[in-house]
C-alpha cells in the first residue's frame, strides 16, 4: 500500500508540472516556435561564455536537489577543481586507479595519508561558479540562532535548456547506441544518476514519456563499461568511471 501511494504521488506530481510547463509554454506564446533543439555544441554556440556550465555544475544544477589514471596534459582548463584534480592527478606516482581516484578526490578514504587530496568545499564552490554565470544567486536565511548562505536559481531559463537536452537524449534524440551518444550528455546521465538527481529532469514529463524515459535510462545504466569501452571509439576514461560509480 506504502509503494502504491508513493506512486500514485509520483504521478500526481508530474502531471502538475506537465500543466505548469504547458501553461507556461502558452504564455510564451510565439516566443518559443521558432526554437528548434539542436545537439550539445549547436545548442549553446550562441550562449555566452559565462553560461556554459561545466558537467558538475550541470548536475548540482539539476539537484536544485581498474586502470591507472595518467594526466597527458597538465595544461589549465579555467575550471578551478578540475584543475586541482589534474594537478593531483599529475604530480603522484605511482599512478592510481580511477577507482581510487574517485575515493580520494571525494574524502572518502580511509588512509590518513591521503585526506590531503579531497577536494573541499566542492557543492559550495559549484554554486560560487553559477552565481558568477548568473544562474544562481546568494542570499542569506536566519535559521532562529545563526544566519545561512543559500543560493537560489535566478536564471530558469538555463536550467529548463539543461532539463530539455536531458529529456530529449532519451525520448526524441534516443539513438539506442552509446558509441553514437553525445559523449558530454552520456556522461552527465550516468553522473546525474549517482548523484540521485536524474529524476529531477523527467518529473515534467507525462506519464508515458516519464515510463518510456526511465526504460531507455534504464538500458544505458545496464550496459556493462568494460565490453563498450572496448569497442571502436569508445572514451575509455568515462567507462572508467561509469565502471567506478555502479560497482
Amino acid at each position: 500500500m506504502t509503494s502504491l501511494t508513493q506512486r500514485s504521488s509520483g504521478l500526481v506530481q508530474r502531471r502538475t508540472e506537465a500543466s505548469r510547463n504547458a501553461a507556461a509554454d502558452k504564455e510564451r506564446g510565439s516566443e518559443d516556435e521558432d526554437y528548434e533543439p539542436r545537439q550539445d555544441e549547436e545548442e549553446e554556440k550562441g550562449d555566452s561564455k559565462e553560461t556554459r556550465l561545466t558537467l558538475m555544475e550541470e548536475v548540482l544544477l539539476l539537484g536544485l536537489k581498474d586502470r591507472e589514471v595518467i594526466c597527458k596534459s597538465a595544461a589549465p582548463t579555467g575550471d578551478m577543481l578540475l584543475d586541482e584534480a589534474l594537478k593531483h592527478i599529475k604530480d603522484t606516482q605511482p599512478p592510481e586507479t580511477v577507482q581510487s581516484w574517485i575515493e580520494l578526490l571525494s574524502g572518502e578514504t580511509w588512509n590518513p595519508l591521503k585526506l590531503h587530496y579531497q577536494l573541499r568545499n566542492v557543492r559550495e564552490r559549484l554554486a560560487k561558479n553559477l552565481v558568477e554565470k548568473g544562474v544562481l544567486t546568494t542570499e542569506k536565511q536566519n535559521f532562529l540562532l545563526f544566519d545561512m548562505t543559500t543560493h537560489p536559481l535566478t536564471n530558469d531559463t538555463i536550467k529548463q535548456r539543461l532539463v530539455k537536452k536531458v529529456q530529449e537524449s532519451v525520448l526524441d534524440k534516443w539513438v539506442n547506441d552509446p558509441g553514437r551518444f553525445d559523449k558530454r550528455v552520456l556522461a552527465l546521465i550516468f553522473l546525474a544518476h549517482s548523484s540521485d538527481v536524474l529524476e529531477n529532469a523527467f518529473a515534467p514529463l507525462l506519464d508515458e514519456q516519464y515510463d518510456l524515459a526511465m526504460k531507455r535510462v534504464r538500458l544505458l545504466l545496464d550496459l556493462e563499461p568494460e565490453t563498450e569501452s572496448a569497442k571502436a571509439n569508445a572514451n575509455e576514461l568515462l567507462w572508467a568511471v561509469v565502471a567506478a560509480f555502479t560497482k
